[in-house]
């Protein structure tokens, strides 16, 4: 066993997690290491008085920069040390590791182009001349997380809502034949399979087998859970046209600008995809909120694979963090625990065998 390594063991109702020997060791950025960078970006009359790192990433790294005028930006950094997934085993697909300066500039440009409010975007830069990593300085959005805005203010929150219902219609509209992150639909740099639902379904399977293997109970439903999943599959024909999705837009994906105007972020994920992996996520994520989100003529049976393989997701996903040194551990057991739960929801207790 390394010295990453983990249990993770069922108890009576929960998930115990046992946790031994956590990675350390990760260097973050400090005003003195952006002060060329910033002056480079918006010239030697602004300086860069103060540098707060954003909690909550774990595919990159998120910073304020704070000048002595007022101003502020924000800084999007790709470098191993902001990168708490272990190395990707295999290629996914549409679900590979949804990272990296070029998902995010082909997402930026789409986005705007169909109409969608994403920061606005100061500099993006692969060179690694103005800092030893890939990086984009943006629009910082002051008006808070619309998690937030809908905790606080819910009749406000209700109209931004709105906002973000047509902002995904208009997403929704943008089709494509293939399917795939936008950059790697625009270059065809990576073979995607032909079907949304051989994808989710070759994923979801693979997630199962992680989950399976340290969560007990879930290793104890692993045969009732392929049933299902291979059932709800063979029921469905491919699509030859698929909408323009996020990918994992919950609340906290969508902050509110002094206009009350809905703005997207971490839209490296952004994809053509069926439209009902957005809206399974969206539900999971909205709750109660959702009705306002919801659009008529969504597929049933679709909904029904995508919901029982985004909670194995949403089992596996955390576990693999769970393996190095990301800070927020109580909120990943949270998920474990509760997506758990939703997956035996979805899965009869027993089968009749053949």
């Amino acid at each position: 066993m390394d010295g990453r390594s983990r249990f993770l063991v069922d108890g009576p109702g929960a998930v115990t997690v046992l946790i031994m020997g956590l990675a350390g060791g990760r260097v973050f950025l400090e005003r003195g290491d952006v002060s060329d960078l910033a002056r480079s970006v918006f010239g030697a009359s602004r300086r860069v008085g103060g540098v707060e790192r954003i909690r909550g990433g774990s595919k990159k790294g998120v910073y304020r920069l704070v000048f002595d005028d007022g101003f502020a930006a924000i800084l999007y950094l790709w470098s191993d040390d902001e990168n708490y997934w272990p190395a990707a085993v295999e290629d996914e697909g549409p679900f590979s590791h949804a990272s990296g300066l070029r998902l995010f500039s082909a997402a930026h440009g789409l986005l705007e182009e169909v109409g969608v409010r994403v920061p606005r975007l100061y500099v993006a830069d692969d060179s690694q001349s103005r800092f030893p990593a890939d990086l984009a300085l943006v629009e910082d959005v002051r008006g808070g997380t619309l998690e937030r805005r809908l905790d606080d203010d819910p009749q406000g929150g209700t109209a931004i809502l709105g906002k973000l219902a047509r902002s995904l219609e208009r997403m929704r509209q943008r089709t494509s034949p293939r399917i795939g992150k936008i950059a790697e639909v625009a270059d065809g740099s990576v073979a995607q399979p032909d079907s949304c639902v051989a994808a989710v379904l070759d994923r979801a399977l693979r997630d199962l087998d992680e989950a399976a293997a340290r969560v007990g109970r879930i290793g104890e439903a692993r045969a009732e859970c392929v049933a299902v999943l291979e059932e709800l599959a063979a029921a469905i024909e491919p699509r030859s046209s698929h909408g323009l999705i996020h990918g994992e837009l919950g609340p906290d994906h969508v902050l509110v600008d002094d206009q009350d105007e809905p703005v997207l972020v971490d839209i490296e994920g952004t994809m053509f995809f069926d439209v009902e992996w957005e809206h399974v996520f969206l539900r999971i994520r909205f709750h109660e909120h959702y009705a306002h989100l919801h659009v008529d003529g969504l597929h049933e049976r679709r909904m029904e694979l995508y919901r029982l393989a985004q909670h194995l997701s949403l089992v596996a996903g955390p576990l693999r963090l769970l393996e190095g040194d990301f800070p927020d551990r109580d909120f990943m057991e949270g998920l474990v625990r509760h997506h758990t739960a939703a997956t035996l929801a979805l899965v009869p207790a027993e089968r009749p065998r053949p």
